[in-house]
């Protein structure tokens, strides 16, 4: 195997670097071979963008290495425009081949309608992994990118990646905790989570736009039309914190038509609502959505396994349950294989 370019971040100065994207912006855009950004344990608060192929972030524990930055949809530039969603990232991440294990990316705007969406990492590189890692906000936590094709109440989404070409992106997450409130995962991507947690959060309130009927969304899928696959969670546990009601968060609710999102053999706590799923401007029912399920245990399992579902999503058979696993979802035409790669970085 060849040789792997190493860089050391340190808050106390004991690295190459003090901060992470200093460490990034020495890396030669046409940089060959992978590079090793390894970051000592601290909080360090910056905006990151990560655009180079091929790096990994290593950092000490996603308890003892957080990446933090506090901005948010209803934040204004100088010129008065809102950032809107898609400026509000804490780390952007668009290179390909971007390998990270042991760090958090917190987004610390806070809950409640004055900050609005507030994105703790925007991913879309393509074969992208993460282990080990925590993603912290409220609404819209984790953006799996591409953007939609569309935005659908103005002109423009207004992010970093407006007037680019819209790709393919391929995203494995392992034994990662997610928290948030309202689609705290969402996006166009084909992911694939497993062994993860993802967390409920309480906040003051339930979201207005629920309506009083719901407290909250853990998904919020834009699969592209003639995708294979969306979002796929495997042995995944999904939690609340204590404040969450009973029954008052839904699995997801359909971003675009034809989202897709399958749970399969997940642990589903009290807080998930006996339907499982909601609609969003009828695009459930006539969508063609897939929102699908099998073999999943625990107290909010039990709606599926007595067929109280929503009507438009559905139970997977075993041989279709048994398709899903990372390789198979993620092999696109180069066969990319997750799971083979776990150990090269160290």
């Amino acid at each position: 195997m060849a040789s792997l370019r190493k860089i050391t971040v340190a808050k106390d100065g004991s690295g190459q670097h003090r901060t992470i994207q200093e460490a990034v912006d020495s890396i030669p855009r046409e940089s060959a071979g992978r590079v090793v950004i390894e970051v000592k344990a601290g909080e360090y608060r910056e905006k990151l963008v990560i655009d180079r192929p091929d790096v990994s972030l290593i950092g000490e524990g996603a308890d003892r290495t957080t990446v933090v930055w506090g901005d948010y949809a209803r934040k204004a530039f100088p010129s008065g425009e809102p950032y809107y969603t898609f400026h509000s990232y804490t780390a952007l991440i668009g290179g390909d081949g971007f390998v990270c294990e042991g760090v958090s990316f917190v987004n610390d705007a806070g809950p409640g309608e004055l900050v609005g969406q507030a994105i703790a990492a925007y991913v879309d590189g393509d074969r992208v992994r993460f282990r080990n890692c925590r993603f912290v906000g409220w609404q819209d936590t984790l953006f799996t990118g591409p953007l939609p094709p569309n935005p659908l109440d103005r002109s423009t989404f207004g992010g970093p990646r407006e007037g680019q070409p819209l790709r393919p992106s391929r995203q494995y997450y392992e034994e990662c905790c997610i928290t948030g409130d309202i689609d705290f995962v969402f996006g166009s991507a084909t992911a694939v989570f497993e062994r993860c947690e993802l967390r409920s959060r309480g906040g003051e309130q339930p979201p207005k736009e629920a309506g009083g009927a719901a407290y909250g969304w853990v998904t919020a899928a834009s699969t592209p039309q003639g995708a294979e696959h969306g979002y796929v969670f495997l042995r995944c546990r999904l939690t609340a914190d204590a404040q969450v009601p009973a029954g008052s968060v839904h699995l997801g609710r359909p971003w675009r038509d034809y989202a897709k999102t399958a749970f399969v053999l997940c642990e589903l706590g009290t807080h998930i609502a006996r339907a499982g799923w909601q609609d969003w401007n009828g695009r459930g029912e006539a969508g063609g959505v897939a929102y699908e399920e099998f073999g999943n245990e625990g107290a909010g399992a039990a709606a599926a396994a007595a067929g109280e579902r929503t009507s438009w999503s559905r139970r997977l058979t075993e041989a279709e349950a048994e398709r899903l696993s990372a390789d198979d979802v993620l092999a696109g035409s180069d066969g990319w294989r997750p799971s083979a790669e776990g150990g090269e970085v160290r």
